[in-house]
């Protein structure tokens, strides 16, 4: 790939990205996890031991008691349900009436202590987005370590057990990652249609799986997958790729227009992405934010403009990318 200079990602667009009313909260737990994958940008693992204070917790339940306009209440991680606060803030999101989703990486129910954790699930009805990268084996395998692919399918088949992916207020949802590239053939992700019709039809039949919806999601050059970039000698390369796939008509749906992403300390981000690369959000005059300022100012909506740098081209490329999967 030639080597050019990357345009700002500001630049590529005919206005300033600005923020809509928050519907979202996300918020990360900590960085504790039973996993250590080689694609997580949030460089979680076992030897991590960031994680929420109760102090934190407190001020969050008082936002998500405090604000009904935020319809969603997103838990992750690390393992989201590893860290001090998981269930405390179920338990608040539920009382206020709003959905509750966990990015659970499935194999966390195999762990000591968390083998009631489907049965929780199910009995709140929290939503469960799961990282199930491919649906073979050796894949998954290389990603997030020997016998993960295993252990996820026997927590899918759990999760079917007790009604999820059958009946409507259990929905169990896939996430798809590329496989980190390893020279300079990049690839976005597949069609998520096609995509989740292929996945659907060979967990069905392997393993008498079934599930809600496919996600698709990019793998951004941050955390892990920069570092793995930056070894191979990739990552300006990467991004370059990522901008020729600039698609303006993912503008409108990007996330960060109507979340807001909470770190463990308390600290208010656009996105989980710049939480990642410390890019906080900032108001109009400059100031960050966080969870207290915002208990505060009695508002939810003091970010004018969203904070962004090039790899947000990651959530831009081809069909788009979000926690929710494409975006057009």
């Amino acid at each position: 790939m030639i080597q050019t200079a990357i345009t700002p990602f500001i630049h590529k667009l005919n206005s300033p990205l600005t923020k809509r009313g928050i519907t979202v909260l996300q918020i990360n737990l900590g960085k504790r996890c039973n996993l250590a994958c080689t694609h997580c940008h949030v460089e979680a693992g076992p030897k991590r031991t960031e994680e929420l204070s109760p102090e934190i917790c407190q001020q969050l339940i008082s936002l998500i008691h405090k604000f009904p306009e935020i319809q969603i209440v997103d838990l992750t991680g690390g393992a989201p349900e590893m860290n001090y606060g998981f269930e405390l803030l179920v338990a608040a999101a539920r009382e206020t009436g709003k959905q509750v989703i966990v990015r659970s990486n499935l194999t966390i129910y195999f762990v000591d202590g968390f083998g009631d954790l489907p049965e929780y699930f199910a009995k709140n009805q929290i939503r469960v987005v799961a990282s199930l990268p491919c649906y073979l084996a050796d894949n998954v395998d290389k990603m997030r370590g020997t016998g993960v692919f295993d252990d996820s399918i026997k927590a899918l088949q759990w999760l079917n057990r007790l009604g999820y992916g059958k009946e409507p207020n259990l929905i169990v949802d896939l996430v798809y990652n590329p496989q980190l590239p390893s020279g300079e053939k990049f690839s976005l992700a597949p069609e998520q249609t096609n995509l989740e019709r292929d996945y659907k039809m060979f967990l069905k039949e392997h393993f008498d799986i079934v599930f809600n919806n496919l996600f698709t999601i990019t793998n951004l050059p941050v955390g892990r997958t920069k570092l793995h970039l930056e070894r191979k000698k990739l990552y300006a390369s990467y991004l370059q790729f990522l901008e020729l796939q600039f698609n303006a008509d993912t503008i409108e749906h990007l996330m960060c227009r109507d979340e807001l992403s909470i770190d463990y300390l308390g600290n208010v981000f656009d996105c989980d992405f710049n939480q990642m690369m410390n890019l906080p959000a900032k108001t109009g005059n400059g100031e960050t934010l966080t969870v207290a300022k915002l208990l505060e100012a009695g508002s939810l909506d003091l970010i004018k403009e969203v904070q962004t740098a090039a790899y947000c081209y990651g959530c831009t490329a081809g069909c788009g990318s979000s926690c929710g999967g494409a975006l057009v």
